[in-house]
């Protein structure tokens, strides 16, 4: 591995504004691409398959979001360590955490894919797959598994290299993969007939790729020398890294029982309605993709501008972090306000590009846009809010804001607005969650902002 390690670091010193953008712009490409994976599969699968198609890869989707949760802890969680230790130049210690979270990424893929492997149908079932849906969920989930490995190389590793001040590199390693999902997707689908499974096996290859460019490049460190040595889990490194990370989890893991809710929900109040049990499940998938785009952003802006909060939160250098949070704050309200006109404006256009159904399904599928993002310019105060905790090494806060949304206000609320209004009332779920959790997530930053910079404040393991 590499042997010389950079002196200086150009967080600390050179303009906020600049840096947001060498690093924020990869990243959100970033996320948005790692986001296109499953929406592109989605288009094609609409398209060639039909919605049956489309309810199928929304069942198997919380599985590969429980893959991506622990691999983005281990990601999310190295990043902070990172950016926090080289900001107090600990080299060693940032090479470690990097090196353990490496490791474990590799471990926890394989173990995932042969549970799901040997658990695929019952967990189908588990997560709403109707009678009509279960084959196709079979056979897409089958074979997006054998590439769990490859999936979380992918998530957690993209972190580090951006910890390494790399963004870009970061960046075509996720658009490697997807432009090769992209091009395989029509050819396996359409060319050789082969459905769901040729769109899955588009899916495992884009990511196969993804991961060997990250791997090498994580052989090819500027900030940190890596040894094999490091590889080896430290009881005290290792928790560390999780621990920062943990914000990561719960959010991806809280979206997973969110997705078990809805979708039961989904199939119990649309089989008592006029719309039925698959389309209000196939419908909002593609919603809650279409949502995630534009959060992805939010993400990919808050995710890219960790490396420069962390590293000046660990050096002292506090007036260079309000101006990360102010800046990240503004631009993620503003584009999520463009975001709530395009959706608000052109829902048909944009569920059309899924596949044109019957006059029930669109009627079904653009009253679930609208609905699901009403409130969505709040989500930036939330999820911008919760990122900033877990950049200055702050789990507690950052955990806590991050299952607000998700769980906490979320469930409840499907819950009970579709015991009293039924299939509709879902649909005000995500709409209420998205506006009390950036209140509280307000709250909770205006609450802690002086104590956040208070003298000291900046000390961690």
């Amino acid at each position: 591995m590499n042997e010389s390690v950079a002196v200086k670091n150009p967080l600390g010193t050179e303009p906020v504004g600049k840096l947001i953008v060498r690093y924020a712009v990869p990243s959100i490409i970033s996320t948005v691409v790692n986001s296109l994976y499953n929406m592109v599969d989605q288009v094609f699968i609409g398209q060639g398959v039909g919605y049956l198609g489309n309810a199928a890869t929304n069942v198997v989707f919380p599985l590969m979001t429980i893959v991506m949760a622990l691999a983005q802890m281990l990601g999310d969680g190295a990043a902070a360590y990172m950016s926090l230790n080289l900001g107090k130049k600990k080299e060693e210690a940032a090479a470690r955490g990097a090196a353990n979270a490496m490791a474990a990424s590799v471990f926890i893929g394989i173990i995932l894919a042969v549970l799901f492997e040997i658990f695929m149908e019952p967990l189908c079932k588990l997560f709403g797959a109707t009678e009509n849906s279960l084959p196709y969920a079979m056979e897409y989930g089958r074979i997006v598994s054998l590439g769990y490995i490859f999936s979380c190389i992918a998530t957690s590793y993209g972190g580090m290299i951006r910890a390494d001040g790399r963004p870009k590199t970061s960046m075509v390693g996720l658009l490697v993969g997807c432009i090769t999902n992209i091009i395989l997707d029509p050819i396996f689908i359409f060319v050789f007939g082969w459905g769901v499974k040729g769109a899955a096996f588009a899916t495992v290859i884009g990511q196969f790729l993804n991961a060997v460019i990250y791997i090498y490049a994580m052989t090819r460190c500027k900030t940190i020398v890596l040894k094999k040595e490091y590889l080896k889990p430290s009881g005290k490194v290792l928790p560390r890294v999780c621990a920062l990370g943990v914000s990561s989890l719960l959010t991806q893991l809280a979206g997973v029982v969110v997705m078990l809710v809805m979708n039961n929900s989904l199939v119990k109040y649309g089989a008592l309605s006029k719309y039925g049990a698959d389309i209000p499940l196939a419908a909002f998938g593609i919603v809650t993709k279409v949502n995630q785009l534009a959060t992805c952003v939010l993400l990919g802006l808050a995710v890219g501008s960790q490396p420069i909060t962390g590293y000046n939160y660990g050096s002292g250098q506090f007036d260079r972090v309000k101006k990360v949070y102010r800046y990240t704050m503004t631009f993620g309200i503003v584009f999520m306000c463009v975001a709530w006109c395009v959706f608000q404006l052109f829902p048909s256009q944009i569920i059309s590009i899924f596949g044109k159904e019957s006059d029930l399904y669109m009627e079904f599928a653009v009253k679930c846009l609208r609905l699901n993002t009403i409130a969505c310019p709040l989500i930036a105060v939330s999820a911008i809010t919760g990122i900033f905790f877990q950049s200055i090494g702050k789990p507690v806060q950052s955990t806590i804001l991050s299952l607000l949304r998700q769980i906490l206000v979320f469930v409840p609320a499907v819950l009970i607005f579709s015991a009293i209004w039924g299939i509709n009332g879902l649909l005000w779920a995500p709409a209420t969650s998205d506006i009390i959790s950036a209140v509280i997530a307000a709250t909770v930053i205006a609450v802690y902002w002086k104590k956040i910079f208070a003298k000291g404040g900046a000390k961690h393991e």
